[in-house]
């Protein structure tokens, strides 16, 4: 597969993740080993996007269970331990809790702290190529909604970088690209941490997918101007009536595709849904460093003594969703009622 992207590797007793905060500039590996190694690359964003959290913390938890029975810990405790560090980090992406939910389950039905271990390292190899086969069936259902000469407009990164297999919003995109189907993606640079200009734009260019990297306020622009024909993007979390929260500006591209009317489009696994969450309102909306806004790299582009407020995420209500991809298919208005239907009993029990 041209362009492909590994960015997080297992090997059973470490995870290898590709440092998120060092792209475009420079490829660096970190190793992690331990429980509070894996929740520092993710509070640091160092890993991010919501799947890509999700494995990460299952490998945290393996880690943490290998750490028990080599040292003769008490399982029970040193994973409520570890679950307790990893819930901390990023709280509004739900696939954090629902992969600290499955290491639970699967750690339950060990005999022993070794036996819990093995399983543990295998489940996230097992969630590792899950992930793969998940972003590959969104990319096809996406894929096939767009209409030939596609020009997409997308947010934030939702490549490989944020799933740790193809990506979910951008994975369609690249599908597209190889059907013949895309014209052009235009790229948000997702201010303020840039993961469009940084991120995505690295990903598109590995991939030989035709881009071009616009600044965020042009986007509504460019939907007013009849220059986009869909607006395709990811999701840290989906409450049961379907509203969605993403990367801060999703909810204004969303608005804007409402009302000159063109299809906008959220890509997402189903463990991005959360059932126990009712709507949108009841959300964790995290609240990320005043320096985030504050600089731009590392020259600071604001006056000292100016006050910040950086939320990392809004929520679109479900009405401006034209349809969620997921892996089982496309689900369309209404969309809670349908995600609820192929979720089954998916409800993270929160073990933090």
């Amino acid at each position: 597969m041209a362009g492909a992207i590994q960015p997080l590797r297992w090997d059973g007793e470490a995870l290898l993740l590709l440092d998120q905060t060092r792209l475009p500039h420079e490829e660096r590996w970190l190793r992690c080993v331990t429980v509070e190694e894996v929740a520092a690359a993710i509070r640091e964003m160092r890993v991010r996007g919501a799947p890509a959290i999700g494995l990460a913390a299952a490998a945290g938890m393996a880690l943490a269970a290998a750490e028990a029975a080599r040292e003769g810990r008490d399982l029970a405790e040193a994973l409520q331990q570890a679950g307790s560090t990893l819930g901390a980090t990023r709280p509004t992406a739900v696939n954090l809790y629902w992969a600290l939910d499955r290491a639970w389950e699967v750690a339950r039905t060990a005999h022993d702290p070794r036996d819990a271990a093995e399983r543990l390292r295998r489940l996230v190899a097992e969630l590792l190529d899950r992930q793969r086969e998940s972003d590959l069936a969104i990319a096809e259902h996406g894929a096939a909604l767009l209409p030939p000469g596609a020009r997409v407009l997308t947010h934030c990164n939702t490549g490989a970088l944020a799933t740790g297999g193809y990506g979910t919003a951008l994975g369609i995109v690249r599908r597209a690209h190889e059907l013949g189907k895309l014209a052009i993606v235009y790229v948000d640079e997702s201010r303020p941490r840039l993961q469009g200009a940084r991120l995505t734009a690295w990903e598109l260019l590995r991939a030989g997918v035709p881009f071009r990297l616009i600044v965020d306020a042009a986007a509504s622009s460019l939907i007013a101007r009849g220059m986009v024909d869909a607006v395709v993007v990811g999701a840290d979390r989906i409450a049961a009536n379907g509203d969605v929260a993403n990367k801060i500006g999703t909810l204004a591209l969303a608005l804007a595709a409402s009302r000159y009317g063109i299809p906008f489009f959220v890509a997402a696994p189903l463990s991005t849904f959360d059932p126990a969450t009712p709507s949108g309102a009841s959300i964790e909306i995290e609240e990320r460093d005043a320096e985030e806004v504050l600089y731009v790299g590392k020259e600071r582009v604001a006056p000292e003594g100016s006050a910040v407020f950086n939320p990392a995420f809004d929520v679109t209500p479900a009405a401006l969703v034209t349809a969620i991809v997921t892996e089982a298919g496309v689900v369309s208005s209404p969309v809670g009622e349908r995600l609820h239907a192929l979720a089954g009993e998916l409800v993270p029990r929160r073990h933090s």
